[in-house]
């Protein structure tokens, strides 16, 4: 029964970073950063065999609590700050993207074949489903133009790699733990700061329009 809900929680998390590759509208990314952010929470819950002790529902309601709530919070915040509401003009289309997402999920069950490594986790699919996360999350922060994506990008990366890092090392001291979330809050914090400036100054989170700036 446990694998079973890891195994959903796993794919959800991938199916739901492809629905950022086929949409544009970034209230819609921060919903399913918000979904996401549960889902990662729930997984120390269900990701071993034994019955989740006192220090793994803590870290699970403090994980549901800043990546289910807070950062969303913080983010449809900087959103409302905005007039931007859709990705426009991304680098790398949506169509390109969910082609790159396919490549992304197929080369991740290659590289675990062939990479071998141990996973203490009860789901053959933790590792390449953590590392489809990872994967898609950098090509969010490299493709996307508007500075709100980015840093939704940064959480979905950061999704992923708390996945792989749960498939390895099952048992992290909780004190790690949070000190990961505190630097992931932080870091949501600064960049929700730069979006509000970003914006209030140029009247556009557009990234790449910066480029045109001379000193």
């Amino acid at each position: 029964m446990m694998t079973l809900l890891q195994n959903t929680l796993l794919v959800a998390l991938v199916l739901t970073s492809f629905g950022m590759l086929v949409s544009g509208r970034l209230g819609v990314y921060i919903r399913i950063v918000a979904l996401q952010g549960v889902m990662v929470g729930l997984l120390p819950l269900v990701a071993g065999h034994a019955v989740p002790t006192l220090h793994l529902v803590f870290v699970a309601t403090a994980i549901i609590g800043l990546k289910g709530f807070v950062f969303p919070y913080l983010l449809s915040r900087a959103l409302r700050e905005s007039k931007t509401r859709r990705e426009m003009n991304p680098f790398v289309g949506h169509l390109s993207s969910v082609f790159f997402g396919i490549l992304a999920l197929l080369g991740s069950f290659w590289m675990d074949s062939r990479l071998s490594l141990q996973s203490h986790s009860s789901s053959e699919l933790a590792i390449p489903m953590a590392f489809t996360t990872i994967l898609i999350g950098l090509f969010l922060i490299v493709t996307r133009r508007t500075a709100l994506s980015q840093v939704i990008g940064f959480l979905v990366l950061e999704n992923g790699i708390y996945a792989f890092g749960l498939a390895i090392v099952y048992e992290v001291p909780v004190l790690l733990e949070l000190g990961v979330l505190m630097d992931v809050f932080v870091a949501v914090f600064v960049m929700g700061i730069a979006i509000y400036h970003i914006n209030r100054e140029f009247d556009h989170m557009d990234i790449d329009r910066l480029n045109t700036l001379r000193g």
